[in-house]
Protein backbone atom coordinates (compact mmCIF):
# COMPACT_ATOMS: atom_id res chain seq x y z
CA UNK A 1 0.00 0.00 0.00
CA UNK A 2 1.40 3.41 -0.83
CA UNK A 3 1.78 5.69 2.00
CA UNK A 4 1.91 9.07 0.08
CA UNK A 5 -0.38 11.83 1.71
CA UNK A 6 -3.91 12.89 -0.75
CA UNK A 7 -2.88 15.60 -2.88
CA UNK A 8 -5.43 17.20 -4.42
CA UNK A 9 -2.44 18.61 -6.83
CA UNK A 10 -1.59 14.94 -7.93
CA UNK A 11 -5.19 14.28 -8.48
CA UNK A 12 -5.47 16.91 -10.73
CA UNK A 13 -2.29 15.71 -12.62
CA UNK A 14 -3.79 12.37 -13.46
CA UNK A 15 -6.49 14.35 -14.98
CA UNK A 16 -3.98 16.11 -16.95
CA UNK A 17 -2.21 12.46 -17.96
CA UNK A 18 -5.70 11.12 -19.30
CA UNK A 19 -6.79 13.90 -21.35
CA UNK A 20 -3.14 13.79 -22.51
CA UNK A 21 -3.76 10.15 -23.48
CA UNK A 22 -6.96 11.11 -25.00
CA UNK A 23 -4.97 13.78 -27.30
CA UNK A 24 -2.67 11.24 -28.46
CA UNK A 25 -5.34 8.47 -29.03
CA UNK A 26 -7.25 11.02 -31.13
CA UNK A 27 -4.51 12.91 -32.82
CA UNK A 28 -2.14 9.64 -33.17
CA UNK A 29 -4.45 6.94 -34.26
CA UNK A 30 -6.04 6.42 -37.26
CA UNK A 31 -8.81 3.98 -35.79
CA UNK A 32 -9.39 6.57 -33.02
CA UNK A 33 -9.85 8.88 -35.72
CA UNK A 34 -12.46 6.55 -37.41
CA UNK A 35 -14.35 6.03 -34.03
CA UNK A 36 -14.65 9.72 -33.46
CA UNK A 37 -16.12 10.49 -36.63
CA UNK A 38 -18.49 7.36 -36.50
CA UNK A 39 -19.01 8.44 -32.59
CA UNK A 40 -19.90 12.26 -34.10
CA UNK A 41 -22.49 10.89 -36.63
CA UNK A 42 -24.31 8.32 -34.12
CA UNK A 43 -24.63 11.62 -31.88
CA UNK A 44 -25.42 14.18 -34.30
CA UNK A 45 -28.11 11.39 -36.03
CA UNK A 46 -29.44 10.92 -32.38
CA UNK A 47 -29.94 14.50 -31.88
CA UNK A 48 -31.74 14.59 -35.25
CA UNK A 49 -34.05 12.00 -34.38
CA UNK A 50 -34.59 13.26 -30.82
CA UNK A 51 -33.85 9.78 -28.98
CA UNK A 52 -35.16 8.86 -25.89
CA UNK A 53 -33.01 9.15 -22.68
CA UNK A 54 -33.05 5.20 -22.67
CA UNK A 55 -31.70 5.35 -26.34
CA UNK A 56 -28.88 7.87 -25.51
CA UNK A 57 -27.63 5.70 -22.77
CA UNK A 58 -27.48 3.30 -25.43
CA UNK A 59 -25.72 4.63 -27.85
CA UNK A 60 -23.61 5.92 -25.65
CA UNK A 61 -22.65 3.25 -23.66
CA UNK A 62 -21.81 1.42 -27.32
CA UNK A 63 -19.77 4.48 -28.24
CA UNK A 64 -17.97 4.35 -24.96
CA UNK A 65 -17.26 0.84 -25.02
CA UNK A 66 -15.90 0.80 -28.51
CA UNK A 67 -13.70 3.72 -27.76
CA UNK A 68 -12.44 2.52 -24.26
CA UNK A 69 -11.68 -1.25 -26.35
CA UNK A 70 -9.71 0.58 -29.12
CA UNK A 71 -7.68 2.51 -26.75
CA UNK A 72 -6.54 -0.55 -24.40
CA UNK A 73 -5.69 -2.22 -27.85
CA UNK A 74 -3.36 0.44 -28.98
CA UNK A 75 -2.32 0.81 -25.72
CA UNK A 76 -1.17 -3.08 -26.09
CA UNK A 77 -0.22 -2.89 -29.32
CA UNK A 78 2.29 0.21 -28.52
CA UNK A 79 3.63 -1.99 -25.53
CA UNK A 80 3.69 -5.49 -27.45
CA UNK A 81 6.42 -3.27 -29.91
CA UNK A 82 8.33 -2.58 -27.35
CA UNK A 83 8.45 -5.85 -25.51
CA UNK A 84 9.20 -7.69 -29.13
CA UNK A 85 10.27 -5.06 -32.07
CA UNK A 86 10.65 -8.05 -33.93
CA UNK A 87 7.66 -10.60 -35.11
CA UNK A 88 6.85 -13.06 -32.74
CA UNK A 89 3.90 -15.54 -32.38
CA UNK A 90 3.14 -15.04 -29.24
CA UNK A 91 2.82 -11.44 -29.56
CA UNK A 92 0.98 -11.75 -32.54
CA UNK A 93 -1.74 -13.91 -30.44
CA UNK A 94 -1.83 -11.00 -27.58
CA UNK A 95 -2.59 -8.49 -30.39
CA UNK A 96 -5.14 -10.58 -32.66
CA UNK A 97 -7.10 -10.90 -29.06
CA UNK A 98 -6.76 -7.20 -28.26
CA UNK A 99 -8.05 -6.62 -31.76
CA UNK A 100 -10.74 -8.78 -31.45
CA UNK A 101 -11.89 -7.04 -28.26
CA UNK A 102 -12.72 -3.91 -29.80
CA UNK A 103 -14.26 -5.94 -32.84
CA UNK A 104 -16.78 -7.70 -30.48
CA UNK A 105 -17.62 -4.19 -29.06
CA UNK A 106 -17.89 -2.63 -33.09
CA UNK A 107 -20.52 -5.54 -33.38
CA UNK A 108 -22.27 -4.74 -30.03
CA UNK A 109 -22.59 -1.09 -31.49
CA UNK A 110 -23.65 -2.14 -34.73
CA UNK A 111 -26.33 -4.13 -33.43
CA UNK A 112 -27.59 -1.11 -31.27
CA UNK A 113 -27.58 1.16 -33.94
CA UNK A 114 -29.39 -1.01 -35.87
CA UNK A 115 -32.16 -1.35 -33.27
CA UNK A 116 -32.35 2.10 -32.44
CA UNK A 117 -31.65 4.02 -35.93
CA UNK A 118 -33.69 1.61 -38.39
CA UNK A 119 -36.88 2.10 -37.19
CA UNK A 120 -36.59 5.44 -36.93
CA UNK A 121 -35.66 6.16 -40.38
CA UNK A 122 -37.20 3.64 -42.55
CA UNK A 123 -40.14 2.33 -40.91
Amino acid sequence: MNNEKFSVINRLKSFKYAFDGLKLFFVNDHNGRVHLFAAAVAIALSFYLKLSALEWIAILAVISAVIVAEIFNSSIEKLADVVSPDFHPKIKIVKDLAAAAVLVAAFLALAVGVIIFIPKLFL
